[in-house]
């Protein structure tokens, strides 16, 4: 993957980053370039090693393909669940730290289903406003839509049958 100042990458656990910067950086005789990268919707900035950058799991945005593999995951049954809160809670930590944008969908989904069933604990509703951020983030991005309509199409892509907006999004993007 090529990277340029102002490029839009997927950082698998901080989620979207404009880089701001292809710089090197001498370390014991060796030059190495790394990306500076502004994570979005954050006041973070990280530095990442350019040769690493495909091993670590910097991605480009969605495309309208992928897009479809995410929508089909938001639509999918939630599978059985531990009635134990941490078990829960522990699943959905390990399933977020894989940095996978469809796994992390898959948590939002089971999370926001919960939550309207049942409620959640206040660790679960920090997991799933932080989960749930990264998503909304890509969603905006991919489709060039603003953050009201990405919460609108989330939440009906979770909670309701094949939404005509999902399609109508999908359509516009593709």
């Amino acid at each position: 993957m090529q990277f340029s100042t102002g490029q839009i990458v997927v950082h698998p656990h901080h989620g979207p980053a404009t880089v701001t910067e292809i710089f090197d950086r001498t370390i014991k005789t060796t030059r190495l370039s790394y990306l500076r990268l502004a994570i979005h919707r954050s006041d973070l900035t990280i530095d990442v090693p350019v040769a690493k950058a495909e091993e670590l799991g910097l991605r480009e945005i969605y495309d309208t393909t992928e897009l479809k593999d995410l929508f089909e995951v938001l639509h999918a049954p939630t599978p059985p669940e531990d009635n134990g809160w941490s078990r829960r809670f522990k699943d959905h930590q390990d399933k977020l730290r894989l940095g996978d944008l469809l796994v992390t969908a898959g948590v939002v989904r089971d999370l926001t289903r919960r939550e309207h069933r049942c409620g959640l604990s206040l660790g679960e509703t920090k997991m799933l406003r932080s989960a749930r951020n990264g998503v909304l983030t890509e969603l905006c991005l991919a489709l060039s839509i603003p953050d009201e309509q990405a919460e609108t199409l989330l939440d009906s892509a979770i909670l309701a049958p094949r939404p005509a907006l999902e399609q109508q999004a999908l359509a516009a993007a593709g």
